[in-house]
């Protein structure tokens, strides 16, 4: 998109909004919606960096006195956000070390006898790292496609001559297993734990590290073993012998060598925290400084040095703009803005049976993807929204907060650029823009019928409503 396009898209909405009165809201609620409108909309189109047009908003908020400055930077003490911030750090170290390199191939090497359980194998390394590195770019783009990406050449599959032979199913199977894994659990995603305080804010629903796995675990698990098997029926790989997979896996684990005391420490830091966030809900200390628990080891006994730390710009970036977004949510819902947005909003929806008003609330939200290129964005722009329809439409809180946080994560599966990492698969060239929406369109009624159709009745039957 040409730049001045991308600023129109921006400032013309928010001036809009900012200077036109809106029936029933005060100045300052409407100064503050169009404020929130116009970052939002940067997020999407992006006229530049996220955390310049979330600073910029900061900034504006003050020049305007629509919010007043200790309000303005009240989001840097909220206590998600340094979740989210560990998070990146421990994908940091993950990467640093190599563990991740090694856990792929480690599966390459022991499961994959035939196409289908070499795609597989994949999905489980991106199961297995997802718990801690919260970027499905990070997780997919920098450890599972140069893993895919190898492997393919192996096998002689090129993306201009060769990429059926195995390459288009390579990438489409780990592609579609890297958001599956991220849908799986709290820290898998960036905003899932933005989920996690909306779901609690607007709804009191409590969505710790153990529920919203276990609330993922049936259709996640499903989704696992039929996506790949989708893909392989689809675009079946002329390649059937994967001996030479297993053989270049065992060659990059004897390169690697026996566990280095940086990955051995890793290991055992890793499980002490997934321990500590599993059993939150009986010793009552935050995730986030479960996390920092975690953080400090690392830290300490020289995992990660100080400087790679300093050096992990994803988790600064993600500090600066995330902050300011938890802000105006708050002083959204506070001021009452919200609640004049949603209560004329879906009202056509009043009435109906919650189960259908569910359905129909989590596809628009699925497919409004189309408009998005980031999950974080499409979260913060609509999540909100969405749950107090569902909550005003009788659906019940956990059932609404799952749902719509699952679906921030599978809606990635429609286009090739819904997320970060479906660039990086997409541009290495092996599969059509055509085949990746028809897939990515048939992937997502699936999504609907296991997490929606299933996973309710799921969560019935272990207890979570």
């Amino acid at each position: 998109m040409i730049p001045y396009l991308r600023w129109a898209g921006v400032l013309i909405p928010g001036l809009a909004l900012y200077f036109i009165p809106l029936p029933g809201f005060k100045p300052a609620q409407a100064h503050l919606l169009a404020i929130f409108v116009a970052t939002i909309i940067a997020l999407a189109v992006q006229p530049v960096k996220m955390g310049v047009s979330v600073f910029t908003s900061m900034t504006l908020l003050a020049l305007t006195h629509t919010l007043t400055p200790a309000k303005i930077l009240s989001g840097f003490g909220n206590v998600t956000l340094w979740l989210i911030f560990s998070a990146f750090l421990f994908a940091r170290a993950v990467t640093y070390t190599g563990l991740g390199m090694r856990v792929g191939y480690f599966f390459i090497a022991r499961f994959a006898k035939t196409p289908l359980t070499l795609g597989y194998s994949l999905a489980a390394a991106d199961v297995a790292l997802a718990p801690f590195i919260p970027s499905d770019t990070a997780r997919g783009g920098g450890v599972i496609f140069p893993i895919s990406r190898a492997v393919a050449t192996v096998f002689q599959s090129e993306p201009e001559t060769t990429p059926r032979r195995m390459g288009t199913f390579l990438m489409l199977t780990s592609f579609h297993s890297t958001y599956t894994a991220s849908a799986m659990f709290l820290t898998g995603m960036a905003a899932n734990p933005l989920i996690a305080e909306f779901a609690m804010k607007f709804g009191h629903v409590e969505l710790t590290w153990m529920r919203w796995f276990l609330g993922a675990s049936l259709p996640g698990f499903l989704t696992l073993l039929l996506a790949p098997w989708i893909i392989f029926r689809m675009f079946t790989p002329e390649v059937t012998d994967t001996a030479p997979a297993r053989e270049l896996a065992r060659q990059k684990l004897k390169e690697a060598g026996p566990l280095s005391r940086q990955e051995s420490w890793l290991s055992a830091i890793m499980l002490c925290v997934m321990a500590g966030w599993i059993t939150s809900p009986w010793h009552g200390l935050p995730n986030s400084f479960v996390a920092f628990t975690g953080i400090s080891a690392m830290l300490l006994v020289k995992v990660l040095p100080w400087e790679e730390l300093l050096a992990e710009q994803k988790a600064w970036d993600a500090l600066i703009w995330f902050a300011p977004l938890l802000m105006m949510s708050d002083a959204l819902n506070e001021g009452g803005t919200l609640k004049l947005l949603t209560g004329g909003f879906f009202a056509q929806l009043h009435g109906l049976p919650w189960g259908i008003v569910l359905i129909v609330l989590v596809a628009v939200y699925l497919y409004l993807h189309y408009t998005f290129a980031s999950m974080t964005a499409h979260v913060t722009a609509l999540y909100t929204a969405f749950f107090i329809a569902a909550l005003a439409g009788g659906v019940p809180p956990l059932v609404a907060a799952l749902s719509l946080g699952y679906f921030s994560n599978l809606d990635a599966s429609l286009t090739h650029y819904g997320t970060g990492s479906a660039p990086v698969f997409f541009n290495a060239g092996y599969v059509k823009q055509t085949d990746w929406w028809r897939l990515g369109f048939l992937l997502s009624l699936m999504h609907l019928t296991l997490w929606i159709g299933l996973g309710v009745w799921w969560w019935r039957l272990i207890g979570l409503w």
